[in-house]
């Protein structure tokens, strides 16, 4: 199981005093498997540990003058080696449009950072069976002019399930996987990895991990709690 990738995304979570023993039950991951993202002021302090440390976002700009923003140039300078894109919580919340996800993920691969990027579908969506016809532009606005997609990985994270301890079952994860992987290669001629999102957690982690062609997952609410993600970790590399 050691070549799934695990990516843990902490979101706007954890004040500083609680940095240091969340981190002390990561002392001794030294996979870099794992990825774990927490927010853009405690990056410095994941960096001094094994494992590798992401980003939950970018400046869709490079260097200039975007007050309170920090460009993917920056990131790489100090050691991030991946940055999440696109997920749900922005395009929603923060109206982050599929141009800005193509800008952030042409500026990222720029600098030599590993993109997450994230696609799924809504409940609504999902209930008029839109699925994939959703996945499909998502796919290929994100995507659109990049040549080499070698540093590019897709989180497929249905809306719906997000905090929700709901997710499809092994079957529809399997063949909505596949889909991915079989437009990628038809829209740009390239094999991609895939990897799974949205109310994973320690007990059902081990239903998923067997899903062969799942190429890893990201974790949200169970990455937060450093003894629920040590055990999904545990149970996904063995450590």
């Amino acid at each position: 199981m050691e070549n799934k990738l695990i990516v843990g995304n902490i979101k706007t979570n954890m004040k500083f005093g609680e940095i240091p023993n969340y981190l002390n039950w990561f002392k001794n991951i030294k996979s870099k498997n794992v990825v774990i993202c927490p927010s853009y002021i405690y990056i410095p302090y994941f960096l001094n540990y094994k494992f590798n440390v992401g980003s939950q976002n970018v400046c869709i700009n490079d260097d200039g003058g975007y007050t309170g923003e920090i460009s993917a140039e920056q990131l790489a300078s100090i050691g991030v080696k991946y940055v999440i894109i696109g997920h749900s919580e922005r395009r929603l919340f923060l109206k982050e449009t599929d141009i800005d996800i193509n800008k952030k993920i042409k500026s990222s691969i720029n600098a030599g950072l590993k993109v997450i990027l994230c696609i799924g579908e809504n409940l609504e969506q999902f209930n008029l069976l839109k699925k994939d016809i959703i996945l499909k532009r998502q796919i290929k606005d994100d995507l659109a002019n990049i040549k080499d997609l070698s540093n590019v990985i897709i989180a497929y994270e249905p809306v719906w399930a997000i905090g929700t301890n709901k997710m499809p079952d092994k079957k529809e994860i399997e063949k909505t996987v596949l889909y991915i992987k079989q437009l990628v290669i038809e829209m740009f001629n390239q094999k991609i990895k895939v990897m799974y999102g949205g109310s994973i957690n320690e007990n059902n982690i081990s239903y998923l991990k067997d899903i062969e062609v799942l190429d890893g997952f990201l974790i949200g609410s169970a990455s937060i709690d450093p003894t629920k993600f040590i055990k999904i970790i545990d149970k996904v590399i063995n450590i």
